[in-house]
């Protein structure tokens, strides 16, 4: 079987976990979660990046420097992760879902002032496989209505909107180094906070929601319960290993970029004939081959297409159901539109395997059992062959 991840470990990982518990701090915010912290704020270039256990952590803590009440509205896309709109529903907000490009699946920012109503306090945009979001537009139509932008970046690190790093645009960015991402710590994530002024209260929320930051700088002569805030902070075994990756971040990026670019060149003559749709990444984005994906013209041939890769050894999955059509969401959300673009892609996209390690071979039969298999389906007139892009 060619899995469909495999998490990757290059070896300094073991000996920074040692160098931790020799120096004896495990809990949270030592050494290397500092050094971490160093890394990150200047990779982003923001005033504070906070560690936190998971992006779903980084996301609730937003939330909840925004003061989110209830009824209060956010702005996202349904073809995400459960966890961009729980973090909002959790503080009462209401997530209102807008639908995305046909091109790079990211939230159609053209269709976000249409869903803007009074209650809106926020823009949440996903930066889908690594490409970024019209991230110009968008933060000139949250600065036109004086609302937050909080960058869901869980799948972003290492990549660029016209070359600054995504999660450095909005109020707030966050990270997920889970061990399906490209940086890992097997779980994992980061708070990037651009607003300086959400700084101090960020460390507060982070700290169970007391000023204990600010106790161990010597700043106070004790710590004491500030606001509302919960433990989002990783252990030292996780930072440790998280620094290890960071240090080589730039080369966990150039590895995937090449089994990213095998797969589309590829597909490039799969496309031209009309059996799929490769990822689109414009010009002005620098991505980080986060996930190779391809649409295939319908949703049986996905259906089908999943079946035989799988009977051929190879583990392709899909991806998000849209969060639109599932309980959770007709019950604490709602749309703005019908989202049939989003309910059609969805059910289009298959994800192939790509972790660093993974064979020319492999990449290669990957690609010749997807031809294949969707040929196949277009001979027997099962579908239709997709238009050629432009």
């Amino acid at each position: 079987m060619i899995p469909f991840n495999r998490p990757y470990m290059l070896g300094t990982e073991l000996e920074y976990i040692a160098q931790a518990h020799r120096a004896g701090h495990l809990a949270g915010d030592g050494p290397f979660t500092k050094r971490c912290h160093a890394w990150l704020e200047r990779h982003t270039g923001a005033p504070k990046v906070l560690l936190t256990h998971s992006c779903t952590g980084a996301m609730e803590m937003a939330a909840l420097l925004l003061d989110l009440q209830p009824g209060d509205e956010v702005i996202m896309p349904s073809y995400t992760f459960v966890s961009t709109a729980n973090a909002f529903a959790l503080r009462g907000a209401v997530p209102v879902f807008v639908e995305v490009r046909p091109d790079t699946l990211n939230l159609d920012e053209s269709l976000i002032e249409a869903a803007i109503t009074p209650r809106t306090r926020a823009i949440a945009p996903v930066h889908y496989a690594g490409v970024g979001c019209e991230m110009r537009v968008i933060m000139e139509i949250a600065a036109r209505h004086r609302i937050a932008v909080v960058e869901d970046a869980a799948q972003g690190v290492m990549s660029t909107y016209e070359d600054r790093p995504l999660g450095s645009f909005g109020t707030f960015g966050a990270y997920s180094f889970h061990e399906t991402k490209n940086v890992i710590s097997g779980e994992g994530g980061a708070l990037v906070v651009n607003d300086r002024s959400y700084a101090e209260p960020a460390e507060i929320v982070r700290e169970k929601g007391t000023d204990r930051s600010r106790f161990l700088r010597g700043m106070v002569d004790k710590y004491t319960w500030r606001a509302v805030g919960s433990s989002f902070l990783p252990g030292e075994i996780t930072a440790a290993f998280l620094y290890a990756q960071l240090e080589q971040a730039q080369w966990l990026t150039d590895q995937r970029m090449r089994t990213w670019e095998s797969y589309h060149a590829g597909f490039a003559a799969a496309e031209r004939e009309g059996l799929l749709q490769r990822p689109h990444v414009p010009s002005n984005c620098g991505h980080n081959a986060h996930m190779y994906y391809v649409l295939a013209p319908d949703a049986e041939s996905r259906t089908r297409l999943l079946g035989a890769l799988k009977q051929d050894g190879i583990n392709a999955v899909f991806h998000y159901v849209p969060l639109h059509d599932s309980p959770g969401g007709r019950e604490f959300a709602r749309s703005c539109g019908a989202l049939d673009r989003t309910v059609n892609l969805a059910a289009r996209l298959v994800r192939l395997p790509l972790w660093i390690g993974i064979t020319q071979e492999q990449v290669e039969r990957v690609i010749e059992r997807v031809r294949c298999h969707l040929g196949q389906y277009a001979r027997e007139g099962a579908s239709a062959p997709l238009a050629r892009p432009a």
